[in-house]
């Protein structure tokens, strides 16, 4: 990601950054250097309250550090919304004096962090780690420099997304459940019902708006464009190498979005575009029954296992899951979007041999993979964690989202990907708030994307 994306949010976050950096000690010339000490950068997200990496890393420290005395490894958490942790750890890993020996990357960002000269090759330590082997073929692209076919991360964990919905308030509103709906005018049918018979319960969240960053982009939008006739030439044409803009399906996922706030089947506008909308339905909005259906991903029992800040041991059965349809109900039936995060070792590390010490002997091992997974609710990147009986039997919807992986769509990864998911970011706000028509807002988003990736790399599309 180039410095003048997201250019908006530079000011405040190299303010931040540099704050975070000084009490840490990572903007000391002297800190950090010894050969046997490292600093590790994840993103905390807002809800400090969400310990679940936290606690997880700092039992991986101990036992590195155990095994490995005289070792110090430095956790460095980095609280954001997510858009302003991308820019947070680029702002980190252009110095020497700030870059970390182990950052936490979101996959679809890889490609911008290459591009920009802020990440370090790894294939000379994964041509002699026997555990590279394990990890599946499209989680390895994801980490892979679609310029020069490099390995630049270790993939952490991949995810899905599909529909989780509340049967006790479904059954209510006269909806039969088990619920698994065909077309996305069935999942409106269904919100209507209960926008119809349950006053005080929002009858379908679907993420919005620039605020929201990537659940907006993927949760909210990629799940209904993708499962659009276009499919995966739905945002890029990959064999003609070009963006796609003035296709229907988009102008068509871009009215679900107008219908679902006009109509008012979402949440309020205001909530709909907080920064951390995520974090009240999945801790407020679900466990006290206000909300009925929500597109969203394989990690919500993050926010209600024993571990959470507020544990609900009776979502298992109040809570079902249930396929994204595809737009009208066309082959392969659903669709799903799968993102992910893996660990990088910055260009300007300090000790990147002790930083991959420490990923490929602790933080990677078969044990700490399916820990995390498990613990994250998240889907496995390695093979032999995703067929590991007890990972699959942990979380009772671990199953349902790794057979959702068959059908899934992972977003273009290349630097421009950022730029175009802002884009995307505007015209679903546009739209939620009625500032703009869809029609208008399709053209804005053209215009955005033509103008970020220039005009000869772009295709109409036909669909």
């Amino acid at each position: 990601m180039q410095s003048k994306l997201r250019s908006r949010l530079i000011g405040v976050a190299a303010v931040t950054a540099a704050t975070a950096l000084a009490a840490t000690g990572c903007g000391s010339g002297s800190s950090g250097s010894s050969a046997k000490s490292i600093k590790v950068v994840y993103w905390q997200n807002l809800d400090s309250s969400n310990k679940l990496q936290a606690n997880y890393l700092a039992s991986v420290v101990k036992q590195f550090t155990k095994a490995n005395p005289g070792t110090k490894v430095t956790l460095v958490p980095v609280t954001a919304s997510e858009n302003d942790y991308y820019t947070k750890i680029q702002l980190m890993m252009r110095s020497p004096s700030t870059a970390p020996d182990l950052v936490y990357e979101d996959t679809a960002l890889i490609n911008s962090d290459i591009a920009g000269g802020y990440l370090k090759p790894l294939d000379a330590y994964t041509a002699k780690w026997a555990d590279w082997s394990q990890y599946a073929t499209a989680a390895k692209g994801a980490v892979t420099g679609a310029s020069d076919n490099k390995v630049y991360g270790v993939p952490d964990n991949t995810d899905t997304r599909g529909i989780w919905y509340n049967k006790q308030l479904l059954k209510k509103a006269g909806i039969s459940v088990p619920w698994q709906p065909k077309t996305w005018a069935d999942v409106l049918a269904a919100a209507r019902k209960v926008k119809a018979k349950l006053s005080g319960v929002t009858p379908l969240n679907l993420y919005t708006g620039t605020a929201g960053g990537e659940a907006s982009s993927m949760q909210g939008f990629e799940m209904l464009l993708y499962g659009t006739p276009a499919g995966d030439k739905s945002l890029y044409d990959a064999s003609q190498k070009k963006w796609v803009v003035g296709s229907q399906g988009f102008k068509d996922s871009l009215d679900f979005v107008h219908t679902v706030y006009s109509e008012k089947l979402g949440p309020s506008v205001s909530d709909a575009l907080g920064a951390n909308f995520g974090t009240t339905v999945g801790t407020e909005l679900f466990p006290e029954g206000k909300l009925a259906i929500d597109i969203d991903g394989s990690w919500m029992p993050n926010n209600w296992n024993s571990s959470a800040a507020k544990p609900w041991k009776e979502w298992q059965s109040v809570i079902g899951t249930a396929a994204m349809p595809t737009q009208n109900g066309q082959a392969p039936g659903r669709t799903s979007m799968s993102g992910g995060w893996a660990w990088s070792v910055p260009a300007k590390a300090k000790n990147a041999d002790l930083a991959w010490k420490f990923l490929s002997t602790s933080l990677e091992t078969k044990a700490n993979s399916a820990k995390w997974n498990t613990i994250n609710s998240t889907i496995a990147t390695r093979k032999d964690v995703a067929t590991d009986k007890a990972y699959l039997a942990a979380v009772p919807t671990n199953k349902f989202f790794t057979e959702l992986v068959a059908d899934t769509h992972y977003r273009p990864g290349l630097p421009a990907y950022n730029q175009v998911s802002t884009a995307i970011q505007k015209a679903m706000e546009s739209v939620t708030t009625g500032q703009a028509s869809v029609d208008k807002a399709a053209a804005t988003f053209d215009n955005d994307v033509s103008a970020a990736v220039g005009s000869g790399t772009t295709v109409k599309g036909t669909s």
